[in-house]
C-alpha cells in the first residue's frame, strides 16, 4: 500500500481527486442527503475528475489507502471504466481496509452485468460463514439484491433461504438486527446518483 505522507505521486492526486470539497466523505451515504444544486455541482464536479483522470493515475490511487480507493472506484463507475472490474473485486475480497467496501459494492451493482454478481458471490461465500468479521456483508447483499432486479436472477436468495449464510451469520454473536432489503434499498439510491453521473459523462468528455 502507498501512503500520501511518503509519496509525491499519491500526494498530487489525493490534492487533486480526492480531497477537493472533502469529496471521499461525501461519496456515500452523504451522497443520500444532497438536493437541488448542491446534488447538480457536486455531480458535474465528480464527472469533471472523472474525465481528467487517467486509468494509470487511478491505478496508483488503488495502490493508496481507504481513501484513494473509495474515490477511485467512484470516479471508475462514473466513466464507466469496465476495465476495473476485477480490480474492484480484488479489492472487495482482500477488505483489506475499511470504509472503501460499500464503495466497491455500488460500482459492481452500478456496472449491472453478471460478472459483477460473480464477484460479489464470491465475497459473500467468504465473508458470511465469518460472523466475527463485521465488514461489508450488508452492502454485498444489497448490492446482489440490486442485480437480481436488474437481471431477472435470484443469486440472492441462497443466502436468504432460512437457516443459510445470511441468517448464520446475523444470528451468531453477536447477533446483528440487519435487513437485506434495506441495503438493497440504500444501494439502489448511490447506483441512482452514479448512472445519473455516468449520463453527464459523454457531454463533458466531448468538451475535452
Amino acid at each position: 500500500m502507498r501512503h500520501a505522507t511518503t509519496d509525491p505521486e499519491l500526494l498530487g492526486l489525493v490534492r487533486r481527486f480526492v480531497t477537493p470539497g472533502r469529496r471521499y466523505l461525501r461519496l456515500g451515504g452523504s451522497l443520500l442527503r444532497l438536493s437541488g444544486p448542491e446534488r447538480v455541482v457536486f455531480a458535474r464536479e465528480l464527472v469533471q475528475a472523472a474525465s481528467e483522470i487517467t486509468p494509470a493515475e487511478l491505478d496508483v490511487l488503488f495502490e493508496g489507502g481507504w481513501r484513494e480507493r473509495k474515490t477511485a472506484s467512484w470516479l471508475v463507475v462514473v466513466a464507466g471504466r469496465t476495465e476495473f472490474r476485477s480490480r474492484i473485486g480484488e479489492l472487495l475480497l482482500a477488505s483489506e481496509g475499511p470504509y472503501a467496501g460499500a464503495a466497491y459494492c455500488v460500482t459492481l451493482a452500478t456496472f449491472g452485468d453478471s460478472a459483477d454478481a460473480d464477484l460479489l458471490c464470491r465475497y459473500l461465500d467468504r465473508y458470511l460463514p465469518r460472523p466475527d468479521l463485521d465488514y461489508d456483508q450488508g452492502f454485498a447483499l444489497g448490492a446482489l439484491l440490486h442485480l437480481d432486479a436488474a437481471l431477472g436472477s435470484e443469486r440472492a436468495s441462497r443466502y436468504l433461504a432460512a437457516g443459510g449464510l445470511w441468517q448464520q451469520w446475523t444470528d451468531a454473536p453477536p447477533p446483528r438486527n440487519q435487513d437485506p432489503q434495506k441495503y438493497r434499498q440504500v444501494v439502489h439510491q448511490l447506483c441512482s446518483f452514479a448512472s445519473e453521473c455516468a449520463e453527464l459523462f459523454p457531454a463533458l468528455e466531448n468538451e475535452h
